[in-house]
């Protein structure tokens, strides 16, 4: 088995082109995992055919809802209706411990989130590597929200092809960091909210056509496209670099 990646949800916050929020499944021979799990994220991987039961690790970027925003739905789920035994492990940036209770509270007021299951809710230092349940993952601070610490991830997967690099920039605008979390990555995804319209949080195309040499991976996906982007791609407008869509599954 090589390791592949399935884009569970790739839309923006704003459910633009009916796309779920961001959530991918990436598999290996030796675990899988999710990145991010936005509010929509449940029905995404139900949608698929996941079984959410068998998910022991979720990797969050930042903690807009769009990102994080479906963990009180899994979570509940997990005590209340699947009755889930194993161990889970949601490792993240500094604030989520404080936030996911937060949240959840928020969601379902006046419902305790009592876990039948040993839940580790981990928080990653920005620029340090480190070793969450096997995977080997370095956090870099981005530009996305002044108040959040956001971060894009960069794993190192044991593959028996060799070493995998897949790296995930997270929501943000162009910063110096980028071609550290993509520089010779075998499967770089990168946010692309616009075509060419400069935004105050996200990047768009334009700029990463102009700016791919300084990246440098080997092989670039765009995600979380915006309207005015997929309005672009409905009249014959194709960017050069592959897109996301829900539901597509790529091997790296």
């Amino acid at each position: 088995m090589t390791s592949k990646l399935t884009f569970l949800g790739c839309g923006d916050a704003f459910g633009s082109g009916g796309r779920f929020n961001t959530c991918f499944l990436v598999e290996t021979p030796k675990t899988q995992f999710l990145i991010d799990c936005g509010a929509t994220s449940l029905s995404a991987m139900k949608r698929a055919g996941v079984d959410t039961d068998s998910v022991p690790l979720i990797f969050i970027t930042h903690l807009h809802g769009d990102h994080v925003g479906g963990l009180p739905f899994l979570l509940l789920e997990a005590a209340l209706v699947q009755k889930r035994t194993a161990p889970l492990t949601i490792a993240g940036p500094p604030g989520l411990s404080a936030h996911l209770p937060r949240l959840t509270d928020a969601l379902f007021p006046g419902t305790p989130l009592e876990l039948p299951f040993e839940l580790s809710v981990l928080e990653l230092s920005p620029d340090l590597p480190a070793v969450v349940a096997g995977v080997s993952v370095t956090p870099h601070l981005v530009k996305h929200a002044p108040t959040l610490v956001c971060t894009g991830l960069r794993f190192r997967l044991d593959d028996p092809h060799g070493n995998k690099v897949l790296a995930y920039s997270g929501d943000t605008v162009w910063t110096d960091t980028l071609p550290t979390l993509a520089r010779d990555a075998d499967l770089f995804i990168c946010d692309a909210y616009t075509f060419d319209q400069p935004s105050a949080q996200h990047l768009d195309y334009a700029t990463l056509r102009e700016r791919y040499a300084e990246l440098g991976p080997k092989r670039l996906m765009l995600t979380h496209l915006g309207q005015a982007f997929l309005d672009r791609m409905a009249v014959g407008e194709t960017p050069e670099f592959e897109t996301a869509e829900d539901g597509l599954v790529v091997t790296f």
